[in-house]
């Protein structure tokens, strides 16, 4: 078994495609299905279901994923010790973040990285399915480090620190009845269309959670995929919606009202997987994050 066999590997893993793991990984895809097929034969198991549609992992194969990743992991730390004494931090840092996320400056962020560490490969994907999409793409080797919100609970696989609370209103536009209230109960929304964010955002959760307490079965009218989505259609009057208060802020044509006595408030962590050591890239990234992190009060 070598290491480019299981590079080789992981690489199909993620990609769900031979042909996309061959442009990852800038060789011909002929290289990686023979790769692919002899570590099946050293094996002696079959790693990947083929067909014409997909490639998804056998039961064998998502045995080996995870300690393939840690195989990897530890040939890379191995070259993080050498390099560090040497040429400084290299390698590459995979970031997974949330579509529309505005509390960590992440153009900041991205250039201090490069100024301070030129050697590493900074890649960064934004998660169109939510935290429970991120969470996913971590487990799965897909990213390294990721930016989540946690509603209640955090997943027992991953290390994750949080960064910031953020806190939920309710928007709902300037010519509602509502509009002129300083709060409301959760009982005066049982009648009320809703603009949400898709099952998977920590923000969905915590609403769903806070109306299902109450024995209340909200109607959802739209489902967007960022705060800035979901001001929009309330502007419009399409429905009222759970956000955080700079969402709406300066919007002339939505009010915020504070809902009483429900804790509508979810959390922004940043996670790693438990299962892989942090490279030393990994651990320079995380290390500049919080001098970039936006205070949800504090948004224009």
């Amino acid at each position: 078994m070598e290491l480019r066999q299981l590079n080789y590997f992981v690489a199909v893993a993620n990609e769900k495609s031979f042909t996309l793991a061959a442009k990852r990984l800038h060789v011909v895809q002929s290289a990686v299905s023979a790769a692919i097929a002899s570590l099946e034969r050293d094996l002696r198991v079959t790693l990947f279901e083929r067909n014409a549609q997909r490639v998804v992992l056998t039961e064998a194969g998502a045995a080996l994923l995870p300690e393939a990743l840690a195989v990897l992991d530890a040939a890379q730390g191995a070259r993080d010790a050498v390099d560090e004494l040497g040429r400084g931090v290299r390698g590459s840092v995979r970031v997974g973040s949330l579509a529309g996320l505005d509390l960590v400056d992440l153009p900041a962020l991205a250039g201090d990285f490069r100024r301070r560490y030129p050697g590493v490969e900074l890649r960064l994907r934004v998660e169109t399915t939510g935290s429970a999409g991120i969470v996913a793409a971590l487990l799965n080797g897909e990213v390294d480090v990721g930016f989540l919100g946690v509603a209640d609970t955090v997943n027992r696989d991953l290390c994750t620190r949080e960064l910031l609370r953020v806190p939920q209103v309710l928007a709902v536009p300037a010519g509602h009845p509502l509009a002129r209230r300083r709060t409301v109960a959760v009982s005066d929304l049982a009648e009320e269309d809703f603009v949400d964010f898709p099952p998977g955002y920590a923000s969905r959760a915590v609403t769903d959670q806070v109306f299902a307490a109450a024995r209340i079965e909200r109607r959802i009218a739209v489902e967007v995929g960022g705060v800035e989505n979901a001001a929009d259609f309330v502007r419009h009057g399409v429905g009222v919606a759970i956000v955080p208060p700079f969402a709406v802020r300066g919007d002339e044509a939505v009010r915020t009202v504070k809902v009483k006595d429900e804790p509508l408030e979810w959390s922004l962590h940043l996670a790693t997987t438990r299962k892989r050591k942090p490279t030393a890239a990994v651990r320079a990234l995380t290390g500049l994050v919080d001098a970039h992190l936006r205070q949800p009060e504090n948004r224009a």
